[in-house]
This record gives C-alpha cells, sequence and structure tokens, in this order.
C-alpha cells in the first residue's frame, strides 16, 4: 500500500487555518492525503482585531480557538513548534525546542518530513532599524504582545490615578507610530477605553490628562487607501482630538517619547509601533528565494521560484500580479483569497494537474474607529466590477463586522456562526464592556 502523500502547512493564521481546515474536510477526511498544520502558539486568534485585545475592549480568550481542537473535529494534525530549518534534499522541517517561561525545555527539537510544503507565517513590524524602537515601543505582532500591552496600559493607569506627586510630562500621553489601519483603529479603540475607564474606574482619574499622537513618514493616514477614504479618517480622529504628524520621520525613540527627523519631540511614555512589516527573519536563511523583507519570493502559482514542492501564501509571500509592478499587498482579504486558490491547486496536485494561478481581487478596505465610525471603500457594485464605491456609517460597520464572520464561517460553517451571533446579542447585555484585568 503506496504512502499517503503528506501535506505541511506551517503557520495557523488566517490563511494558513482556512487551508488546513478546507483539506482536513475533504482530502483528509477521506484519507486522501495527511494534513498536518505547525504553529508556535497552542491558540488561534484573527489578527485584524489584536488592537482591541490591547484596549480590552474584547476578551481573547472568549474569542480564540484551539489547534488541537479544531484540527481533531476536522480530520488534520497539529503540531506545536516553530520551524527554523529545512532540508529540501530530504524534504524535511526541523523545529525549534519548545521552552517555557523559565527557559526550560517543554518539547525537544523534531523534523517532520513532507511532500507538499505550505509556508504561511504572517508578518512581523518592521522598525526599520529606528534606534530605541525595540526597547522603548509597545508592538501588536501577535496575541501576547496586545495582552502584554493591555497589561501595561491598566498598570500605567492605575499609578498615575494613586501617585501623590504631579504627573511626569507625558506620562500618559499615547503615541502611535504608523497610520495605517492598524495605528488608526488602535487610537480610535484606546480612545473608547479611557472614556469607558473613566467612568468605571474605583480611583478618581477623570483629571489624569491624556494626549493622542499619531504620527506617519507619509503624506496622509491611511495612505494605501482613497484620498476620500483619508479624509473621512482624519476628520473623525480630529474631532476626538488625536494629534497627526504627517510627513515625519521618526529617528529615535527614548523613555520619554519619540523625536523626528524635523527636529520635533513628542512626549509620551506609552508608545507603540504600528509603521511597517517584514516577514521573519529566519525564512530568509532556508536557501529559499527572499526579496528585502524576508518576503518568499513565489510564482503566480504561489509555488517558490525554487521548489515546486513549497508553496507560500499570506504576508510572508511576495507574489506577482499580470499587468502590475507590485506584488500582492499583504492583507487579510489576501490571505483568505490566496488560500481558496491554494486549495485547488493541493487537490490538482494530489491527482497529478498543474498549480492554478492566483489573480488578486481587490474587494476594498474598511477602517474600523471603534464606536465612533467605520469608514472605507468597496470595489465594484451592481453595475460594475471595477467602480470604486465610498461607505462611512453603519453600512461600513456592517461591512467589516462580516468580513470577521466570513473568517469564522470558514472555519466552523455558517449554522455556526448563526447560533454564536445569536448568543453573543443574547449575552451582550450582561458582558462588561471593557476588560479591566
Amino acid at each position: 500500500m503506496s504512502k499517503k502523500h503528506h501535506i505541511v502547512i506551517v503557520g495557523g493564521g488566517a490563511g494558513g487555518l482556512e487551508l488546513a481546515t478546507k483539506l482536513g474536510n475533504t482530502v483528509g477526511k477521506k484519507q486522501q492525503a495527511d494534513v498536518t498544520l505547525v504553529d508556535g502558539t497552542l491558540t488561534h486568534f484573527w489578527k485584524p482585531l489584536l488592537h482591541e485585545v490591547a484596549a480590552g475592549t474584547i476578551n481573547a480568550h472568549i474569542d480564540e480557538l484551539s489547534y488541537a481542537a479544531h484540527a481533531r473535529a476536522h480530520h488534520f494534525s497539529f503540531r506545536l513548534g516553530y520551524m527554523d530549518r529545512l532540508d529540501r534534499d530530504r524534504k524535511y522541517i526541523s523545529l525549534a525546542p519548545t521552552l517555557n517561561s523559565e527557559g526550560n525545555e517543554l518539547v525537544p527539537r523534531r523534523e517532520f518530513h513532507y511532500d507538499t510544503l505550505i509556508l504561511a507565517v504572517g508578518s512581523q513590524t518592521n522598525d526599520f532599524g529606528t534606534e530605541g524602537v525595540g526597547e522603548h515601543c509597545l508592538f501588536l505582532d501577535s496575541q501576547n504582545q496586545a495582552q502584554n500591552f493591555h497589561r501595561a496600559f491598566l498598570e500605567k493607569w492605575m499609578i498615575a490615578s494613586t501617585q501623590s506627586e504631579p504627573l511626569r510630562p507625558g506620562q500618559m500621553n499615547i503615541a502611535i507610530a504608523g497610520a495605517g489601519a492598524t495605528g488608526v483603529e488602535l487610537t480610535a479603540e484606546l480612545h473608547t477605553a479611557i472614556n469607558e475607564m473613566r467612568q468605571t474606574h474605583s480611583e478618581n482619574i477623570s483629571d489624569i490628562p491624556v494626549e493622542f499622537t499619531l504620527l506617519d513618514a507619509a503624506p496622509r493616514v491611511l495612505p494605501v487607501l482613497p484620498e476620500k477614504v483619508s479624509q473621512s479618517t482624519q476628520r473623525v480622529l480630529e474631532k476626538l482630538g488625536v494629534r497627526i504628524m504627517t510627513g515625519e520621520m521618526i529617528t529615535k525613540a527614548t523613555p520619554e517619547g519619540f523625536h523626528t527627523k524635523s527636529g520635533e519631540f513628542v512626549p509620551a511614555e506609552i508608545k507603540v509601533w504600528a509603521a511597517g512589516i517584514k516577514a521573519p527573519e529566519w525564512l530568509s536563511t532556508l536557501g529559499l528565494s527572499t526579496n528585502r523583507i524576508n518576503q518568499l519570493e513565489v510564482r503566480q502559482t504561489l509555488q517558490s521560484v525554487d521548489d515546486d514542492d513549497i508553496f507560500a501564501l499570506g504576508d510572508c509571500a511576495s507574489c506577482p500580479q499580470p499587468n502590475s509592478e507590485r506584488p500582492v499587498p499583504p492583507r487579510a482579504q489576501s490571505a483568505h483569497q490566496q488560500a481558496d486558490i491554494l486549495y485547488k491547486s493541493l487537490v490538482n496536485r494530489l491527482k497529478g494537474k498543474d498549480a492554478v494561478d492566483f489573480v488578486y481581487s481587490d474587494k476594498g478596505s474598511l477602517v474600523n474607529l471603534s464606536r465612533y465610525s467605520t469608514v472605507g471603500n468597496l470595489m465594484g457594485n451592481l453595475f460594475s466590477k471595477s467602480t470604486e464605491v465610498k461607505i462611512e456609517g453603519l453600512m461600513a460597520r456592517f461591512a467589516y463586522m462580516s468580513l470577521y464572520k466570513m473568517h469564522q464561517q470558514a472555519l466552523h460553517g455558517f449554522t455556526w456562526v448563526v447560533l454564536m451571533t445569536l448568543a453573543n446579542l443574547i449575552t451582550k447585555g450582561i458582558k462588561p464592556r471593557l476588560k479591566l484585568h
């Protein structure tokens, strides 16, 4: 009896987990192939919601998903560990030892054979080598980082509300580097969190001054989105009292704040870096072609330019597009679309057929400004696929919420999404609006 084809997916983000689920429910269930998902953490959380975890307006433990339990329910295997080595000749990946918080080894180094390897390890924040950023800024690349931010945020409020001496200049100021979607959404969400804290905190914190500053080297907020969306977003932020500094390049971060190239100093002891992304650096050590931000160079089929048995999708892949000089943008909708196409390619592969070319379809962009507004643009309407439609308010909020529902449906199915939506509506009134622990 011939050995079953082994598909190994490294990375359990939106694209990797959706692909593993779809493959498990079909070729895994029918025992046409073995499917294994590898990730360095035990649970999955949808990355576009990390800013809400950081602010405390959502409880990550309620929405997180156990990889092991999900794998068991959907006919694939889960292995805990971070990949750090690749042996293309033997077709093996190697996982680094898993350590506990004290540095003791929990799981030893292990190797796994693959017939087809998919790398879907996402991206991380790019500090561009800016002095002091790594030491003095907070990041939102993972659930742990978002939760650490939330704890640090609450601790600073506790200290400020109970200290006997006057506040230091910038002690409770918040400066966010990067006016893309993450920076903009985090700014609005933190503004909501502070208003909630002023109403619910046991200490008298209503007199604690907080100044928000949003900085970016680009000439406007949300520089990759249409200018109308950028203008609408800036108006909302300015009404909230946010200081917007565009066209300002940060040259240094210190415990006291940010220094910019123009000579400005922004006093803020709470600093977040959300400016730019790069793929994990270890990808450039595998012997595969990568670009300047460590993304794997792939063909339009999502296959590595160096190896037909290795694919990549999502933020860690640089995928060319026809009639465009730019690769597929690193966005959640890109990973979702690539997972769908790659599923078709892998089914074809098991049948001895060719992989399918990936063509990115821009569905538009939506930015959630917490309870204040939601703005964005949708590509295409009833009359023309090339038409761009700007939306705002309740309609945009509904469209934004539907993105997460689509991700949940890909993982759990339509019935589960309907039942969970009803359950959330029923319990909404008894849940705290802000996580204060």
